[in-house]
């Protein structure tokens, strides 16, 4: 017997198998495929012609796959699987041509996290336009979001459950002293932070007031000597011998050569994360956005949404 040629198996007949096996009978398959049963049953007998096997019992009670047929359905259905994998390629590059990415994000994923995404991003869709939206709080990105200038935030998790939400990383607060100041304990006492001037954000800063309640779980409160702004500039102040600062470690990047690290007295930590809209309409080059960046930043994958709560453990 003659081998089984496949440049004369033609999508016709496997779609006409894959239908029988789901349906259960030629008429339902026929109906499901908007053809005629006399059609489908031609199908499959030339395929059953060309294959050189039975693919299919006949009976009273419909149509029945033998062992062979089973395994050769399987085989069919990958193939259409390829087929509109084949097309969703497609149609999704039609997208990705042109087009824009709008981000709102504070300082430091801007700085730090942004950069590798966006150039491997603009290296596969050189077409689509990157805008970021540097924000001072974390609110404000959030903002963006509902108000549609911006497609994806960068934010604190957890966070509200109008957004989908995925955690990128935790990133744990550190207290930056002066060179020149002796080794200090790991961690840190709040008598021994207190011996210091502070060098703060202002009280309407995200961090600021991320930093003032997390540290009021712990029955503290501070008052800094300084109020600065910009990160540059705290760093700069802590380099010359001014005071001390708590800040994020990925804000405090590149820290200063010299500045003492030291762990603060209970561990503090911001979780970092990408969200969307969750009813929002993701446009193809948003979407590829967002697939680009989860695999750089694996733990995004299994990202669930969270509950509208700030702080991780606190009630709301």
């Amino acid at each position: 017997m003659a081998k089984a040629d496949p440049h004369r198996l033609k999508l016709s007949q496997l779609r006409a198998l894959v239908a029988i096996a789901d349906q259960g009978s030629f008429s339902d398959a026929a109906l499901h495929l908007e053809l005629s049963q006399s059609a489908v049953s031609h199908a499959i007998a030339t395929l059953e012609e060309e294959l050189g096997v039975l693919l299919l019992n006949r009976g009273r009670q419909g149509a029945v796959l033998t062992p062979v047929g089973e395994r050769i359905t399987e085989e069919a259905r990958q193939v259409l699987r390829s087929l509109y994998n084949l097309c969703h390629e497609a149609d999704q590059a039609k997208g990705l041509q042109t087009g824009e990415v709008r981000i709102a994000a504070f300082r430091s994923v801007a700085t730090h996290i942004l950069p590798e995404v966006i150039r491997q991003f603009r290296q596969q869709y050189p077409g689509v336009a990157i805008a970021i939206d540097e924000k001072s709080h974390y609110e404000m990105v959030e903002k963006d979001l509902r108000q549609g200038r911006a497609d994806v935030g960068f934010t604190y998790l957890p966070t509200h459950e109008e957004f989908e939400q995925w955690e990128l990383l935790r990133d744990r607060y550190i207290a930056l002293l002066p060179p020149g100041s002796p080794s200090p304990p790991q961690p840190l006492t709040w008598a021994d932070l207190a011996a210091y001037p502070l060098i703060l954000p202002p009280p309407d800063d995200g961090d600021r007031q991320y930093i003032d309640r997390l540290l009021h779980r712990w029955g503290q409160q501070v008052q800094p000597a300084y109020v600065v702004r910009e990160d540059s500039t705290i760093l700069s102040m802590v380099e010359r011998g001014l005071g001390a600062t708590i800040m994020a470690s990925l804000a405090a990047e590149p820290i200063p050569a010299g500045l003492r690290v030291a762990e603060l007295p209970q561990p503090l930590e911001r979780i970092i994360g990408m969200i969307v809209l969750g009813d929002a309409l993701l446009s193809p080059p948003v979407y590829a956005f967002l697939e680009r960046l989860k695999a750089i930043w694996p733990q995004a994958q299994s990202g669930q949404p969270r509950s509208d709560s700030r702080l991780p453990g606190e009630d709301s």
